[in-house]
């Protein structure tokens, strides 16, 4: 090849981020016992409730449940909506909401549907994603045959997508757009006007909106972040919000959440899932029913966040380009001084026996031809305060 033809460049690695970073590392003993700060995966205490609840449905697991959920899960889910938002009237529980095997898998099946859904395109059918993004959302698009094209999230776009850099033709394409707030990995929050713009874009042009909301609990000053539903009037046509209990309630193993919002997807939605998606055991449901009806578990661990986040803020003030997130659990750091994001995660393995994952491994490359998330990475502070500060003592001491 001629020097002066420039080489095409290589095709993007779309498998899992913790497969990729297996790969990474693979080879390269740790320079100190193994300590992960990887995976978002809540270590919290789980609410004491949780087995007496599980004792006294333990017959429910003896019988196939409905795949809408059960009646009483359903009206705790609207119950919580109803007393954690201001919204412009109540969600129906018999038609406005389903019980999700976690918002993951809710996620990536309701892009299918939203595909049936939708009008004819102006143009070969696309999902708009933020990048960074949850890998399900990509998952998603791509099961349904549409094209993933990644939104900008930047320091100056407040880490949420620019709307106004949204071409009208590029939305006229688009089956789907997926937000998350609190973002992850940024813990970026968007406000009701934000989100309420969002809506009025989609809809005008066809779309449906998905908003993740699973951090939605985790949020880190006084300020609890707004959500979908309370951001789109009282029909909720083309907007659909994801959670679910294993962030909120650290119960990541539970796999019980929920969706919620327009009533004519939720229909198709639930008959598609009787036959596609995996239905959540009543008793696990039970377990729903008592964690939405109660908040002190629910504060119990937001103050945890809160102080160790507050030990970040001292232990990497000036370093790495951190800013306290408004919410979520993660540290979104700028290693670019190291070499990025891989480099610095291979370091961090190798000299201290950190696990963290390269920022490039949660996002592609854009219209730019360029990955966003290869100057950093992403560290998840969901262990106890003391395993937390070992987490940040190791970070600095890794990198510095």
């Amino acid at each position: 090849m001629p020097a002066s033809t420039p080489s095409s460049p290589a095709p993007e690695d779309r498998r899992s981020p913790f497969v990729r970073l297996a790969d990474l590392l693979a080879g390269t003993e740790p320079g100190a016992p193994a300590l992960s700060a990887a995976v978002g995966e809540p270590q919290h205490a789980m609410p004491a409730f949780v087995p007496d609840v599980l004792a006294e449905s333990v017959k429910g697991f003896g019988k196939y449940p409905r795949a809408e959920g059960l009646p009483v899960y359903r009206q705790a889910v609207a119950n919580w909506l109803d007393h954690r938002y201001d919204l412009p009237r109540p969600v129906d529980p018999d038609r406005e909401i389903l019980v999700l095997n976690g918002s993951r898998e809710g996620l990536v099946s309701a892009a299918v549907v939203a595909k049936r859904l939708v009008s004819e395109r102006a143009g070969p059918p696309v999902m708009l994603l933020p990048n960074p993004f949850y890998a399900a959302y990509a998952a998603g698009t791509e099961l349904a045959g549409c094209e993933v094209v990644v939104m900008p999230t930047t320091k100056e776009s407040g880490w949420l997508p620019d709307l106004d850099a949204l071409d009208p033709a590029l939305l006229a394409r688009t089956v789907a757009v997926f937000i998350a707030s609190p973002a992850n990995p940024q813990g970026a929050v968007a406000s009701k006007a934000y989100l309420a713009r969002l809506v009025e874009m989609t809809r005008a042009h066809g779309a449906y909106l998905f908003s993740d909301e699973c951090y939605s609990e985790i949020y880190l000053n006084d300020e609890a972040p707004a959500g979908v539903l309370e951001a789109c009037g009282p029909d909720f046509s083309g907007v659909i919000a994801f959670n679910s209990l294993s962030k909120r309630s650290s119960l990541p193993g539970l796999r019980c959440g929920f969706c919620a919002g327009d009533a004519d997807f939720m229909k198709a939605f639930l008959a598609f899932r009787w036959v596609a998606a995996p239905q959540v055991p009543e008793p696990l449901q039970m377990v729903g029913v008592a964690a939405y009806g109660d908040e002190a578990h629910v504060d119990a661990s937001r103050a945890l966040y809160r102080e160790k986040f507050d030990l970040a803020d001292r232990v990497l003030a000036g370093r790495f380009g951190h800013e306290r997130p408004a919410g979520g659990f993660f540290l979104w750091l700028d290693v670019s001084e190291v070499g990025g994001g891989e480099k610095a995660a291979l370091r961090l393995w190798k000299e201290q026996g950190l696990r963290t994952v390269p920022g490039g491994y949660l996002a592609r490359r854009g219209a730019d031809g360029l990955n966003p998330g290869d100057p950093y990475i992403r560290v998840a502070l969901v262990q106890d305060l003391e395993t937390c500060a070992e987490v940040l003592r190791r970070l600095v001491a890794g990198l510095s």
